[in-house]
């Protein structure tokens, strides 16, 4: 079959940024999230994977190529109250808190809109989990209130140490795409990254947001679903 491009409904593009969690680092896992509202911007800026040559005999030999690193920049109006420790800054009494202390690693994820030409940014999300993740300091600037008022934007440079993976390298990032993932599966994921209404129709008991690690999302995903 011969290529064609720019068919109607496969005209694809990704925006937007939302529903941002914060999962604080305990025993090597993420056992409770809350929600980052607030955010307005992450930009990725993964480094390395850069490929080194090597010359014998007059030719040259092979290629060896350097580990890849994740990092991100994540910018934000506010922040949750959880995060301050990841900034390094402690609480010592009721809203007193003091700063450079050591930073508490977290785990991050975030959604962005997945569209098209027929269905817009109704056509799907990703969603995209940060893990080993540790906040570099940043600069906030303060200024008078005007006649242009705006909010002061924050934003911290974040790095990343890869978690495992069975069968692959260790990894500091997953995505997940809701127009490939089934919608059963892409539920029981949804309920662990958000945690789980009390009210729903199929739980008579809440669970808090966690971040799982990679291994336990692909056997989610590769698995059927419960019912």
């Amino acid at each position: 079959m011969r290529a064609m491009w720019d068919e109607i409904g496969k005209r694809y593009y990704e925006t937007g940024v939302d529903r941002a969690m914060l999962y604080k680092m305990k025993d090597n896992a993420y056992p409770l999230g809350v929600p980052w509202s607030g955010i307005t911007s992450v930009e990725e800026s993964p480094s390395g994977a850069e490929s080194n040559g090597f010359y014998a005999d007059n030719i040259k030999y092979f290629n060896l190529t350097s580990a890849e690193e994740y990092a991100c920049t994540i910018g934000a109006y506010m922040y949750p109250d959880e995060f301050a420790e990841c900034d390094g800054s402690v609480e010592v009494a009721d809203g007193v808190r003091i700063g450079q202390q050591t930073r508490a690693p977290f785990g991050f994820c975030y959604r962005t809109v997945l569209g098209n030409d027929t269905q817009k940014n109704k056509y799907g999300y990703k969603l995209h989990l940060v893990y080993g993740c540790e906040a570099s300091p940043s600069s906030k600037e303060h200024g008078s209130v005007n006649d242009s008022p705006e909010p002061a934007e924050m934003s911290w440079e974040v790095n990343t140490t890869p978690v495992p993976v069975k069968g692959h390298e260790p990894t500091a990032t997953m995505e997940v795409d809701s127009t490939k993932t089934p919608p059963e599966k892409l539920k029981l994921l949804e309920d662990i990254l958000y945690g789980k209404d009390p009210t729903s129709d199929d739980s008579d008991d809440g669970t808090d947001p966690r971040l799982p690690l990679p291994d336990e999302v692909i056997a989610l995903v590769g698995i059927a679903a419960v019912a």
